[in-house]
């Protein structure tokens, strides 16, 4: 009928038509319900504050930096300043004394052992992110370091993981299924809950990348959104990285770690993260770069540049799985979430004789084999101040370079997420389950959980500083942390902070995080009614919060020295005796020998003046 209308008519009816099923149409995509966006988790191990270039690093990490710049950086976000609390409070949203992670395996004293709060493991009475999204419909996955349980009811399968490739200790070798001598008996994988054997092309980042999205592939007919959670771990010690990679920084970082601390400082403060003219401390730790000899420095150099390369690495799987999900049609409504478990790793495994010994049997110690399949090295403590540049402390430490990391959030096609700022609110790791939750329209719990009492979540969420709200979600309320002794209190933007030796005394000290970052001013006498509240306030948290103090004479590195050394078992004991037993008796045959060479040539030499004499 239309078609014997004339051009007008036809148009004008088509126009009217168009504008009474407008509403219709309206209302049926409104009711519709919008689609849950995908969440990828992006947890880096042990990289400090200024480790990523969108934070001030040198080191190349191109891909970490497009979702910098496509999202929101936090530049005053904490975690805890060793691995497994903060991984259980960013599962959970749950403060690591009420989760069961009030110390880890490692680093527990015998007299904290089975207290409350101290299981060492997540404890049973939290909900996890991915029990929360398993119930709104989300298929969930986890791939990496897990180190919050080993048994059947605490592995990742068990705790509301669909599919998990996970290793529950703190860390492994990056090229092989081969535990870090000394600490573990094995390797500990388990797929979905059963022991699993990694393939012979090994190399952690892109193993934990391809399965995970081999795990997003396998049930893409579901048409449901998913939690991808993947734990890296880049750069945990031992610092491994592919011969191409570390080849990439060959001719960098001969300056020295103090030239490095200043560089990165200056850069972070170009990029908006930190102030201009912070002031930047020494630490007592550091070495003088100008006292080392050549061979220490060539050490040095080389580890640096495989930390530069492992971190390269990790970034390239990064942007192999972004280019993934740009592909499937997922990139833009996914939610990304990158950080780090805690500030950058100081410990120098070869700093006891015992430890050196041990490790020169186990790898292949060569300056030119740093970095490299069959290696172990860590960048030590003049690095690790580098890395958390321009902050004081580092991992282990209640300082800011312990428990203050890289934070960027990033959803490309939501405006939820303001592009391209930068947020200097205080901001904690128990808010990310709550933001996300928030973000996804996915309900949380009031502290029940399928008919149980279960822990409330304590963290807030940062929605309205993501949408570019000034300051932080937390106000002046005050926010307590505790672990292994070290200790803090943040209200406002103020901190309280102790720390233990050897990286402290002991004394409460005040600072103001908005001025100085870096912990260089004291102000605990200059205002003593802050000083005195906040004290109170600490006081307060940790009688809630079940805190123990730390037995007379406790370090963190001792007891992960005891640990290694004294709790691994009679088996453990038995090789490391006979291993020490075999260096003695090759040191006593090569002095033997020796000794005996220099008889026989004095022989010689007597025979040769016998026979010249008259």
């Amino acid at each position: 009928m239309l078609g014997r209308l004339g051009g007008s008519r036809r148009a004008a009816i088509i126009a009217t038509a168009a504008l009474f099923a407008a509403p219709y149409g309206q209302a049926q995509q409104q009711a519709v319900p919008p689609r849950h966006p995908n969440i990828v988790i992006l947890l880096a191990d042990d990289w400090g504050f200024s480790d990523v270039g969108a934070f001030g690093s040198e080191i190349a990490t191109p891909n970490i930096d497009a979702l910098a710049y496509a999202g929101m950086r936090f530049s005053n976000f904490h975690v805890a300043g060793s691995c497994s609390p903060t991984r259980a409070m960013l599962q959970t949203g749950v403060m690591n004394h009420r989760n069961g992670l009030g110390n880890m395996p490692e680093t527990i004293p015998d007299e904290h052992r089975g207290r409350p709060g101290y299981d060492t493991v997540m404890n049973l009475r939290v909900v996890t992110i991915a029990q929360l999204l398993k119930a709104a419909g989300y298929r969930t996955y986890l791939t990496g370091k897990w180190h919050l349980g080993s048994d059947a009811r605490r592995l990742p399968h068990a705790r509301g993981y669909d599919r998990a490739y996970s290793l529950a200790d703190a860390g492994a070798d990056n090229f092989e299924q081969r535990p870090i001598e000394g600490m573990y008996d094995t390797a500990a994988w388990t797929e979905n809950g059963k022991p699993a054997t990694l393939p012979g092309n090994f190399y952690s980042s892109n193993f934990v990348v391809q399965r995970m999205i081999d795990y997003i592939e396998a049930d893409r007919k579901s048409g449901k959104p998913f939690l991808a959670s993947i734990n890296f771990l880049a750069n945990h010690i031992p610092v491994q990285a592919p011969d191409s990679d570390i080849a990439r920084y060959s001719a960098m970082y001969r300056d020295g770690w103090t030239a490095l601390r200043a560089a990165r400082a200056k850069r972070a403060a170009a990029l908006g993260v930190v102030p201009a003219g912070v002031p930047v401390v020494t630490m007592p730790t550091t070495p003088d770069w100008t006292k080392l000899d050549g061979e220490e420095r060539a050490a040095a150099i080389r580890v640096m540049q495989a930390y530069g390369g492992m971190a390269t690495a990790m970034d390239r799987e990064i942007g192999r799985l972004v280019a993934h999900l740009k592909a499937s049609g997922d990139y833009d409504n996914t939610i990304f979430v990158f950080l780090s478990d805690n500030g950058s790793e100081p410990t120098n495994p070869f700093q006891t004789l015992r430890n050196r010994l041990f490790l020169g049997m186990q790898y292949d110690l060569a300056t030119a084999n740093i970095g490299r399949r069959g290696s172990f090295s860590a960048i030590g403590p003049g690095w690790a101040s580098a890395a958390a540049s321009p902050l004081s402390g580092y991992k282990f430490t209640a300082s800011e370079g312990g428990l203050r990391v890289p934070l960027i959030i990033s959803w490309p096609g939501s405006p939820k997420v303001r592009a391209g700022t930068v947020n200097r609110g205080l901001a904690h790791v128990t808010d990310i389950l709550p933001t996300l939750t928030d973000l996804a329209g996915v309900p949380g719990h009031g502290g029940t959980w399928q008919g149980r009492t279960v822990e409330p979540v304590t963290g807030r969420s940062l929605v309205p500083m993501l949408s570019g709200a000034e300051g932080s979600v937390h106000g002046d309320a005050p926010l307590g942390y505790e672990l292994s002794g070290n200790a803090a209190l943040f209200r406002g933007d103020y901190k309280l902070v102790r720390n233990l030796a050897p990286t402290g005394d002991g004394r409460w000290r005040l600072y103001d995080l908005k001025a100085d970052p870096g912990e260089t001013r004291d102000l605990s006498a200059v205002e003593p009614e802050r000083f005195a509240v906040m004290t109170a306030d600490y006081r307060a948290y940790a009688a809630a919060n079940g805190v123990l103090d730390m037995p007379a004479g406790y370090t963190a590195d001792e007891q992960i020295n005891r640990y290694a050394f004294e709790r691994q078992g009679k088996p453990r004991l038995i090789r490391l005796g006979l291993g020490v037993g075999g260096i003695v008796l090759l040191l006593s045959g090569l002095v033997w020998t020796w000794r005996r060479r220099r008889r026989r040539a004095r022989g010689i030499n007597q025979a040769k003046a016998d026979m010249v004499r008259p």
